[in-house]
């Protein structure tokens, strides 16, 4: 589980000495994550701590883990309003009891924040920063999959981190489904147009 927070990408189990996480982490400078593929083009983040879970409960126990070290920040819209992107990437492996054989799939669970105008906020300061870090990156995600529904030949996934660890849920054979939460309040149509 990672966070994109600043567009630097931080690993929500590994505490700030790079031992395994039991206290919410000081957000100070964290281990070192980078985005690679692998020869089947699947990407991994390189530096992160990987956990084993074999059933709901133990994934869930570990996400609630990892999400109580995530950056999060009063606003005047959302007393608890998530400061990040959440990346969870979850290999799932089965294995045929007749014939022995395994299977592995990938499935990406990412958080993409909300776009937020500063004025409704009233973020300021670092609370700005971290807007205008979420609002540049949803802006690259929008830049690939209209590159990618326009059948472009080039894609631009680099243009930002969340697209490149995002890459392999969104191209080629994988398959993709957002959901939107959107105000039902009129006050805030612009962000629902957006």
């Amino acid at each position: 589980m990672l966070e994109l927070y600043n567009d630097r990408l931080q690993d929500l189990f590994v505490s700030l000495t790079g031992e395994a996480c039991s206290q919410p982490q000081s957000h100070g400078q964290a281990k070192r994550v980078e985005i690679k593929r692998n020869r089947k083009g699947v990407v991994f983040a390189q530096g992160a701590e990987t956990k084993e879970a074999s059933s709901a409960q133990e994934l869930y126990a570990l996400f609630q883990q990892a999400c109580a070290n995530r950056h999060i920040s009063a606003t005047k819209m959302n007393v608890e309003s998530s400061r990040s992107h959440l990346i969870v990437g979850i290999m799932v492996e089965s294995r045929n009891l007749t014939n022995g054989s395994v299977s592995t799939g990938k499935l990406s669970l990412v958080d993409l924040a909300g776009s937020e105008r500063a004025a409704k906020t009233g973020a300021k300061d670092h609370q700005l920063k971290e807007a205008n870090s979420i609002n540049k990156s949803l802006s690259a995600l929008g830049d690939v999959i209209s590159a990618l529904s326009s059948e472009l030949p080039h894609v631009p996934y680099r243009n930002s981190k969340l697209t490149q660890v995002m890459q392999d849920s969104l191209g080629g054979n994988a398959k993709t489904l957002m959901i939107v939460n959107i105000s039902p309040s009129e006050c805030n149509s612009d962000e629902t147009l957006t």
